[in-house]
């Protein structure tokens, strides 16, 4: 069975948002369109508790995108986004929500941060998103959402290595950028590690 995962497409994330991704606002059109393509759709939320360690105001003396190292992992630090029970971290007003059968909160640990749909970013805990889509058969996983080149690298990355045939949705994707070719790198990663880069109008066009 085929599954599509929306990843973290919150107001946050979006233009006007405490950490817009650009265009970030494109990608819900096309999500919206593809849900009817696939028989299970779930959605991950960026879901921080106020004093996660991945924000810069965590961190007296630090800036907005320095690196650190977090409890042994890198990390770059973040604007304040996506706080629990806070607007910026609610899924976007114009996702269509009606066949999104599950959430899966991410990154609620504050020693941690949580890229990935599937685990935080040492692979120290599941999320539950992996073993949950095993459990209702799907072999194919189509990723889409924000951003590009962070969560919706990682989550495909992690996708795959669970053993699910894996695909991301370029058209239905944004990256952030940080550096302009991030997008880019984090395209040829997935391609170099068996995910297949698809266009939503194929996806539709098989239906």
């Amino acid at each position: 069975m085929k599954a599509l995962v929306l990843v973290d497409i919150q107001n946050d994330f979006l233009p006007g948002g405490a950490l817009a991704v650009p265009d970030g606002d494109k990608v819900i059109p096309v999500a919206n369109r593809l849900q009817v393509a696939f028989p299970l759709v779930v959605a991950t939320q960026d879901w921080h508790p106020a004093n996660h360690g991945s924000f810069a105001a965590s961190h007296p003396g630090k800036k907005e995108f320095d690196h650190i190292e977090l409890n042994g992992l890198p990390q770059t630090l973040w604007p304040v986004h996506c706080v629990q029970n806070t607007k910026g971290a609610e899924l976007a007003a114009g996702l269509s929500r009606e066949r999104i059968i599950k959430v899966f909160p991410k990154g609620t640990d504050p020693g941690i941060d949580s890229y990935s749909g599937l685990f935080d970013n040492g692979h120290r805990k599941s999320t539950g998103q992996g073993e949950w889509l095993k459990a209702k058969d799907v072999t194919d996983v189509f990723v889409s959402g924000l951003a590009t080149d962070y969560c919706v690298k990682f989550t495909a990355l992690d996708a795959a290595q669970m053993g699910f045939k894996t695909h991301f949705i370029e058209d239905a994707s944004r990256g952030v950028n940080l550096r302009p070719d991030d997008a880019a790198k984090a395209l040829e990663e997935m391609r170099r590690a068996g995910i297949a880069v698809v266009q939503s109008a194929d996806l539709l066009r098989a239906e």
